[in-house]
């Protein structure tokens, strides 16, 4: 049997090409990444799920399968390893011939005054959003170029657009994710069928909060008014058949972000004291590093502990 043979008879059995998306979903095992990949289960996709937590993963397989996927393969991988990301788009295109639709989604996030912290944890925090992205593009790219067809979402934040006190390591990784977005839309503006979109969601009930390091002495949660992952993931498959180089996902972004640009002084009056009373629970932690480094399945999961519109 021929390595040719061999690859249609994947995607036979797959029932891709000639049915749903092939979707690849990076950070599918927690979160906004999962509530996305079920979604795009419910369409009847064939999908790639990655992430670093290969247990995790697995558990965000089978919700996909019990959703309608069409197919699912998991790849255990870090963003910040090109090789076991650029693994990761071969399984998609080996298995399933081709690549529609790929949703970036991994993230870490830290709690600390600047000074406070640590250089290590702010490198990462940065490189997951930054380089992270980076990775993934280079990798998703080539296949995208050569099929002159197919949908990059990657989800960015409402601090992609504003700044707060405490996470500026977020703030930064944010910030640069978006440039290299919006760079990207525009390398690609000779392909009009290749998309990338943004989706800038607000405070969201996932269990980044949880997970993030500090070293505040307690865990943040989401900022009022909180959405549901599942929310934010229609926003994300809506942008397969609607793209939009960003998209804010919650009702108070656009006013939250016309007071950071229209009123900088009450903004920065404001921003610190909202934050405290609204986004950060009366808990004590010692400092952590939360998921930085690596994950904790045991915290992950679709949703957190927050209700969520």
């Amino acid at each position: 049997m021929t390595a040719e043979t061999t690859a249609s008879d994947l995607r036979r059995a797959s029932g891709a090409p000639g049915g749903g998306e092939v979707v690849l979903v990076v950070g599918a095992s927690s979160g906004i990444g999962r509530a996305s990949a079920i979604e795009f289960a419910r369409r009847g996709a064939s999908l790639v799920l990655v992430s670093r937590s290969a247990t995790t993963l697995a558990d965000a397989a089978a919700d996909c399968r019990a959703a309608g996927a069409r197919a699912v393969e998991c790849v255990p991988a870090d963003v910040l390893d090109p090789a076991a990301v650029q693994s990761a788009v071969d399984r998609a295109t080996g298995t399933f011939g081709r690549l529609d639709v790929v949703v970036h989604a991994a993230t870490v996030m830290a709690y600390g005054r600047i000074e406070d912290v640590q250089p290590e944890v702010f490198e990462r925090v940065v490189d997951t959003a930054v380089l992270g992205t980076f990775n993934v593009f280079r990798s998703v790219l080539p296949v995208l170029r050569a099929q002159r067809r197919g949908h990059v979402v990657v989800v960015s934040s409402l601090l992609a657009s504003i700044t707060a006190p405490t996470m500026g390591s977020y703030v930064t990784a944010k910030w640069g994710q978006l440039g290299l977005v919006r760079t990207l839309q525009q390398e690609l503006r000779e392909l009009p069928d290749v998309h990338v979109s943004a989706v800038a969601p607000g405070g969201t009930t996932t269990p980044i909060y949880d997970q993030a390091a500090t070293v505040l002495g307690n865990t943040g949660h989401p900022p009022p008014p909180v959405y549901t992952p599942e929310r934010v993931a229609r926003h994300v498959v809506a942008r397969i058949d609607r793209p939009r180089r960003l998209k804010q996902s919650g009702f108070a972004n656009p006013v939250i972000i016309a007071g950071f640009r229209l009123l900088p002084p009450v903004f920065d009056l404001l921003v610190g004291p909202l934050l405290r009373v609204f986004g950060m629970s009366r808990d004590t932690v010692p400092p952590t590093t939360g998921n930085v480094f690596a994950p904790v399945p045991e915290k992950e999961s679709t949703r957190g502990d927050y209700w969520g519109l």
